[in-house]
């Protein structure tokens, strides 16, 4: 049984130097490039982070309250990577936070992501609160800890219930939703978060598939067409 994990490594294998996700926020004019070796990159750091300075792993839970963006993909991948479980549920409680600038401490592990387009760290953050750039920065290349457990839980809290679905589960719905959506191994896709607003669809399923994304966000419907040409991508309707 596959996880998001393993399919995230196996994409990035294929051709790390390969742009893997392009970020594009039209509310802040920001587009930023990621090769599969620098997401990667981040995706280890966060992950050892995770391990070896939360002293988490598989049971444990990452409440991520954060926008999309290129920042909030890599630490979700990270996360399942890690094997933690996926939250973003403000009523669950959880091990570790992933939160905006000024929100105060949700986990017994709190870190603000700056969601700047260079990764800026952020200063003056609150008593319990860490930077998660300048933390994870402090952490290895490269992941090497324990996998994620295909039947341990990967989203917890989900609406209607507050059920969850397990790792393998997740892989399997990613890859199943690639399909409907007709992204195969090594396309380039462009996904309209304001469209696609599930991390299912623009993160999982192209991720799981293979594929090259270029994400926009608060984008206006006119610029997508002139997007994808220039991107050399193609649309997901």
């Amino acid at each position: 049984m596959s996880t998001i994990g393993q399919l995230f490594a196996a994409s990035v294998a294929a051709d790390p130097a390969k742009p893997l996700l392009t970020w594009y926020d039209d509310g802040t004019g920001e587009r930023t490039e990621l090769s599969g070796a620098t997401l990667a990159n981040w995706v280890s750091k966060t992950a050892n982070l995770l391990v070896d300075g939360c002293g988490l792993g598989s049971g444990d839970v990452a409440r991520i309250a954060l926008p999309p963006h290129w920042q909030t993909a890599a630490i979700m991948l990270a996360s399942w990577t890690a094997g933690l479980a996926v939250s973003h549920s403000a009523d669950l409680p959880a091990d570790v936070a992933f939160v905006e600038a000024g929100v105060e401490p949700a986990a017994p592990d709190t870190y603000a992501v700056s969601l700047h387009p260079f990764a800026l760290p952020l200063r003056d953050l609150p008593a319990g609160v860490s930077d998660w750039v300048s933390s994870a920065r402090a952490h290895g290349d490269f992941y090497g800890g324990p996998p994620a457990d295909p039947a341990a839980a990967s989203l917890v809290g989900l609406p209607g219930g507050g059920g969850s679905i397990s790792h393998a589960d997740l892989a399997e719905r990613s890859l199943t939703r690639a399909k409907e959506l007709e992204i195969g191994k090594g396309d380039r896709v462009l996904i309209d978060i304001g469209a696609h607003p599930r991390p299912l669809d623009w993160l999982t399923a192209p991720i799981a598939a293979g594929a090259s994304l270029v994400l926009s966000y608060r984008t206006a419907p006119g610029i997508l067409d002139s997007r994808a040409a220039t991107e050399h991508a193609r649309l997901i309707p």
